[in-house]
């Protein structure tokens, strides 16, 4: 449900409960921020039951005896009194209740249910609740701050990027970003989000026309279909997402049935989905201010390579060596911008990219306005990295204001990369100028990377999210109940029979005529081949006893196994084998798993993921993100595999899987490709279905 958050961010009337005059208290600092350090022109209310006036304001005992709509409540109370705070605020007719405290969920069970309480409060009434546990909210670009924060005075710099996160204190980190010029127009730290979320400020800020870029640093996603539309929605309006995902580790142990799950982690999943969703993740906190700054300054065109421009040839080689390593490309020049190049430099400066300017422009800046103008407007070129090896003070500072000068003469953004532990006057020019410098080499160019590869408004192939389902009690299938189901989807197996005993196995072996293969059927053995279970390149004469070898080897090694009997099959064709498996991911539901199959699939892990369902574009992106698609596409002379039929089969397991909710772990593997024209058999599955009650998350 999408929710209104202007009188929120932009109150007309604001009520502190627990306003202070006390020096250093919670209640003194927020009414401080909101009164003196704050451009806050609606109506602001204190409530205190202990002081008849603060600030030079006459106080409310009570939430109650305020006149007038109130947009937003501050509640600086104890977590003991938050509750019944909240209560009074709901009856009051409070639209947004920020609740600052914290010992709510953090704390165990009581917490927990506290939060239940505190959410239907919320819910019966119709006032949404910001918090628990939150430092606050604080729009720099008006600039208002409804926080407790000693900070807020002076950590204001106001700009275009949208900041939302759960934590404060990596909130706080980002803004003070401010230190290099990275301005951000709204903060939103959510805390333990017992109604609000990310997902809600993403979205607000998305149709947000002062801001341009969105920054997020999230400790869990709590709806993942809501976090998905909303960074969709963001996308679809040209507002890129930078994520930082803290807690990235595996889930807990589980009993998994298949190589697919064990392959499908928290980590691998959360960056399936993000990467789905167009969202650009990053891995730590400064390569989160680092892309979204550089976002916030341009955003990239889609074209053009990286040029390197400086006045240091081993700066220069250093970050030619970095940009390569990232995977982009250095620009290769026209003649054009080779002959301005040589016009503007010494005859001894490189003017083949990277350009090393030499130390000339050091005294005399205006050649290097000139050349780095021509390197910047050169048309192979989409963005100039400019390392600064080192601080000259006002040397370097007529070069960093050239800089600022040149970069409002071109759309090319320029990147400077500020090396030096010394932050002298250059550095104080670029922040001053807007430039955003980075910190070292390879935080750069990494920024640059991502900003390259963002896919604009075009990121989720045709998809949309359908989230998980209730969870089950899950009970594994055996194979044949398992190839039963895809049969009757259209899906083709190979042709075969349940076994109960070796004559039996022989008669099914005669009438499917040439080589046969023999498997172990039984729920409890998913990896057959582990116990003995399979025997392949058997005819009509050895099925026998190749049925009684596996009776043997499976008595021996899975001994509480129940066997149902050998399932005899007729071998397939030949061709590529991979894998395609489906897990239920408990935040964002069903992921697809496509990757080279067969028994080293764990040990190469060579797979792409996507949530379902599936599109036809996106499983054929799928296909191609794996280096098993060369083999596919006939690697060195060798056939083309029928990769149309591997999406028609991609895509038939998305609709299985959407529209059958019990399914809760599928994985075929191998699926045998055969040459193209030929069809794909799924040769093994394991089926894993939900039955019976719900089990509690």
């Amino acid at each position: 449900m999408t929710v209104d958050l202007k009188a929120l961010v932009d109150p007309g009337s604001i009520a502190i409960i627990g306003a202070s005059d006390r020096p250093g208290s919670l209640g003194a600092r927020s009414v401080e921020n909101v009164l003196v350090h704050s451009k806050f022109d609606g109506n602001a209310h204190l409530i205190s039951k202990s002081k008849p006036e603060i600030a030079g304001r006459t106080t409310f005992g009570s939430i109650a005896d305020v006149p007038g709509e109130i947009d937003v409540a501050m509640l600086v109370v104890p977590a003991a009194a938050t509750l019944g705070v909240l209560r009074e605020c709901a009856e009051a007719g409070v639209k947004f209740a920020i609740v600052f405290t914290s010992g709510f969920g953090e704390m165990g069970a009581a917490g927990k249910a506290a939060e239940r309480e505190m959410l239907a409060i919320g819910r019966g009434s119709g006032m949404r609740i910001y918090g628990p546990n939150s430092p606050g909210l604080c729009n720099l670009n008006k600039p208002l701050g409804m926080m407790f924060s000693p900070s807020f005075q002076v950590d204001q710099h106001p700009g275009a990027i949208g900041l939302a996160t759960q934590g404060g204190g990596i909130g706080r980190c980002f803004l003070q970003g401010m230190e290099r010029g990275v301005g951000v127009g709204l903060w939103a730290s959510t805390g333990n989000e017992v109604d609000l979320t990310v997902a809600d400020f993403i979205r607000y800020m998305a149709d947000a026309d002062d801001l341009t870029t969105i920054a997020t640093a999230m400790e869990g996603i709590k709806n993942g279909p809501d976090f998905m539309d909303a960074v969709m929605y963001a996308a679809e309006r040209n507002k890129p997402v930078i994520a930082l995902k803290v807690g990235r580790s595996e889930y807990g142990a589980r009993a998994v049935a298949s190589h697919t799950g064990s392959l499908s982690g928290a980590v691998e999943v959360n960056r399936a989905a993000l990467k789905q969703a167009g969202v650009v993740e990053v891995d730590d906190i400064d390569q989160l201010i680092d892309t979204a700054s550089l976002f916030a300054r341009r955003r990239p065109t889609g074209t053009g390579s990286v040029a390197v421009y400086g006045f240091s040839g081993g700066g220069c080689a250093m970050t030619a060596d970095a940009v390569g390593a990232a995977g982009l490309d250095l620009a290769v020049f026209g003649e054009q911008t080779l002959a301005a190049l040589g016009d503007a430099l010494p005859e001894y400066a490189a003017i083949n990219n990277p350009v090393d300017a030499t130390s000339d422009i050091l005294t005399r800046p205006e050649i290097g306005a000139a050349s780095l103008l021509a390197t910047a407007e050169d048309s192979n070129v989409g963005v100039v990295v400019y390392p600064f090896p080192c601080d000259y003070d006002q040397l370097t500072g007529g070069i960093a204001a050239a800089i600022v000068e040149t970069q409002q003469q071109t759309r090319t953004p320029i990147v400077p990369i500020w090396m030096s532990d010394r932050l002298g006057a250059g550095f104080r020019e670029l922040v001053a100028g807007g430039m955003t410098p980075i910190g070292s080499i390879e935080r750069g160019v990494a920024a640059v990377r991502r900003w390259a590869d963002w896919p604009g408004s075009r990121p989720a192939e045709g998809w949309r999210p359908i989230g998980p389902g209730p969870r089950k009690h899950a009970r594994t299938s055996t194979e044949v109940r398992g190839k039963e189901l895809l049969a009757a989807h259209g899906i083709t197996v190979p042709r075969g029979q349940l076994a109960r005993t070796p004559e039996e196995a022989a008669d099914i072996a005669r009438d499917l005529g040439g080589s046969v293969v023999l498997k172990v059927v039984s729920a409890q053995i998913t990896h057959k081949s582990d116990v003995g279970g399979v025997v392949v390149g058997l005819t009509e004469d050895t099925v026998a006893q190749g049925y009684k070898s596996i009776i043997t080897a499976v008595a021996e090694a899975a001994p509480s196994a129940v066997v149902e009997g050998v399932l005899v099959e007729a071998a397939a064709d030949d061709g590529v084998d991979v894998l395609i498996g489906v897990t239920q991911d408990p935040t964002f539901g069903p992921v697809l798993t496509f990757g080279l199959g067969g028994i080293y699939v764990e040990l190469f892990a060579d797979v792409s993921r996507r949530l379902l369902p599936l599109t036809r574009e996106s499983a054929l992106r799928m296909v191609g993100e794996t280096r098993c698609s060369a083999i596919l596409d006939g690697l060195r002379g060798g056939a083309r595999s029928d990769v149309e039929a591997l999406v028609d089969l991609l895509i038939a397991i998305s609709d299985l899987v959407v529209a059958d909710h019990d399914i809760q772990e599928l994985e075929m593997n191998p699926v045998r490709v055969h040459p193209d024209g030929q069809g794909v058999t799924v040769l093994d599955v394991v089926l894993v279905r939900g039955e019976g009650e719900e089990v509690a998350a």
